[in-house]
């Protein structure tokens, strides 16, 4: 796992993100404005990739999951019904990535604008962080996998 750093032009970032997502397997890349204000320094955490099969895709990640409502209503009352500062077990940050994706999945087909996909980036990337996990995958994938993982064996 590395850190990358790219100074470049702002009609650049696209191009310059693809690349990287092309050539290695990269979590969210971050954006600051260089002191100056006329370019962009993206940071990103890069590693290469030891996926050797396709990632599962969200109909079969999510096959077996509640509604979506159903799943707010868990994570919801799961988060109200502990003391504060009580840590939440595993699976409700595994539930919640799940139904944070869920909704940004939809948003995306649908061509809804917003900030859904990247809450769920960020959720997905603290339950990579729960698990230690190494950055091998986009975050997103990784929350797919392991809710499929987890689903079929309740």
């Amino acid at each position: 796992m590395f850190e990358v750093r790219v100074i470049c032009d702002p009609a650049d970032t696209d191009r310059v993100t693809d690349a990287l997502s092309q050539a290695f397997t990269v979590g969210r890349v971050r954006q600051h404005l260089t002191r100056d204000g006329k370019r962009l320094r993206l940071y990103v955490t890069a590693d290469h990739s030891t996926h050797t099969g396709p990632w599962l895709t969200p109909v079969k990640a999510y096959a077996l999951a509640p509604s979506i409502v159903s799943e707010i209503g868990w994570t919801a009352g799961q988060a109200a019904n502990k003391p504060f500062g009580t840590r939440l077990p595993r699976d409700f940050w595994l539930r919640k990535a799940a139904l944070l994706d869920r909704i940004a999945l939809n948003d995306e087909a649908e061509g809804i604008p917003g900030d859904a996909a990247e809450v769920a980036e960020e959720a997905a990337e603290r339950l990579m962080r729960l698990d230690h996990a190494a950055v091998v995958c986009e975050p997103r994938h990784y929350v797919r996998q392991q809710y499929a993982h987890w689903i079929n064996h309740q």
